[in-house]
């Protein structure tokens, strides 16, 4: 009963507590192929520190242009053997997950070139680096051309539409592995697999990205595994496991890895250069908990669709499906219930637990987005966050979480907001 009394003084009712409960005791299975998932990946981590000998030395700040720094390349190397792939760039000057997929894209595509997305319609921001949206310096202005094949209904792969956009100018296609700010299913790595296949048979020589963000460590396997060329991400998500305070990654092959490094430095330097400026700690710890940290994040997920689902709202992914990333989008079906459920999760929060989310402007966003996050790093969405566009059907988005317990109670907390606005029933 401490734990009730304390959970109390923060805000929380016993009855939002016991309901949290009924819900639990369904999932002890559940979450043991969750552990069962961590324990892999862990010592898939472990393994690749081991045989890539890190040592404390790789530790060291380096300043400038950074040359010759083991640590740097060292951790590339890490993420490399992780990855099953021929190289990585895992860099600071990487600013967030869509900078890393503009440096890919940019990298890989030349004016006449055409890309292809066979998920339908990229998420947000990537809508201006695409140019489907104008923007400055989009790869439309530099003569990259664009091209969809929107899902079925049932939010499938449509492969005769992808064969028929499949065309001599194809040269990439983007897979966005999770659903963004849409209430389509997220793909496993299985059937990320599968399209790659189909494409491949299609035109063998086109290249296949993944944007792996929210997806690193929650199945046994990677994109990179089943034929990505390339599998992209930002480690204020998933792979910094909280740690990393900036930064991305891209692993893939070494062709198009080499290109990537000269569009992020410049051509001829590559991944000679790019000082670490002394956050190697951060980058090294954080990937080595990584698995576990995911793992936390991945149980709140699967909590708060059964928690939810049991009131009447519809969650994507459902409290039964399989998992492919940590995102957990719940339909409430108001911006009043946004409103409530975010201030909830802002209320369950350890930095900025007292501020109020309000919705605005976004830079990159078509209508206002609120979002809920008291992160010890800004934006990082590994950490405890919900967010989401107002616009119907008012879906909020909920991820993260550096520990299972602390995304529980953020869960709690925001139904909490809910009955206490009068907008559930408990």
């Amino acid at each position: 009963m401490e734990l009730l009394q304390l959970y109390e003084e923060m805000g929380l009712s016993e009855a939002v507590y016991r309901r949290g409960e009924e819900v639990l005791a369904a999932l002890e299975e559940r979450f043991r192929a969750i552990d069962r998932t961590a324990e892999l990946n862990q010592a898939k981590v472990l393994a690749a520190m081991q045989k890539n000998r890190v040592g404390a030395n790789h530790f060291a700040a380096t300043t400038g242009y950074g040359y010759d720094d083991d640590g740097r390349d060292r951790l590339e190397r890490v993420y490399a053997s992780v990855f099953h792939t021929e190289a990585a760039l895992v860099r600071p000057q990487i600013t967030c997950g869509t900078h890393a997929l503009t440096v890919a894209l940019s990298a890989n595509l030349l004016p006449g070139d055409e890309l292809l997305s066979p998920v339908g319609l990229p998420y947000d921001t990537l809508q201006e680096v695409i140019g489907i949206r104008p923007s400055p310096c989009s790869l439309a202005e530099y003569g990259v051309t664009y091209r969809q094949a929107d899902l079925t209904p049932e939010g499938g792969f449509d492969f005769d539409a992808v064969r028929r956009a499949i065309n001599d100018r194809t040269k990439l296609i983007t897979i966005q592995r999770s659903k963004g700010y849409a209430t389509r299913p997220s793909f496993t790595v299985e059937q990320i697999g599968e399209l790659i296949a189909f494409c491949k048979s299609v035109k063998p020589d086109v290249i296949c990205m993944v944007d792996n963000c929210y997806g690193e460590f929650v199945s046994n396997i990677e994109p990179t595994d089943v034929g990505a060329d390339m599998a992209v991400g930002s480690l204020i998500k998933n792979p910094g496991g909280g740690l990393a305070p900036i930064g991305g990654y891209i692993c893939g092959t070494k062709a198009c890895v080499d290109r990537c490094a000269y569009r992020l430095s410049a051509p001829g330097l590559g991944q000679e250069v790019g000082a670490n400026l002394g956050i190697l700690p951060a980058f090294y710890q954080g990937f080595f908990l990584a698995p576990t940290v995911t793992a936390g994040a991945l149980k709140g997920a699967i909590f708060a669709a059964k928690l939810y689902e049991g009131l009447g709202f519809r969650c994507v992914p459902n409290g039964t499906e399989v998992r492919s990333d940590i995102i957990q989008a719940v339909e409430l079906g108001s911006e009043a219930a946004m409103l409530a459920f975010c201030r909830g999760i802002q209320a369950a929060a350890p930095v900025d637990s007292f501020a109020a989310p309000v919705p605005g402007d976004m830079p990159g966003y078509d209508s206002q987005v609120i979002m809920a996050a008291g992160a010890f790093v800004q934006g990082s969405s590994i950490e405890l966050s919900a967010d989401g566009p107002v616009r119907p059907p008012y879906a909020v988005y909920f991820q993260g979480g550096l520990t299972w317990q602390h995304a529980k109670f953020g869960i709690l907390m925001s139904l909490q907001k809910m009955a206490d606005a009068g907008l559930v029933k408990l």
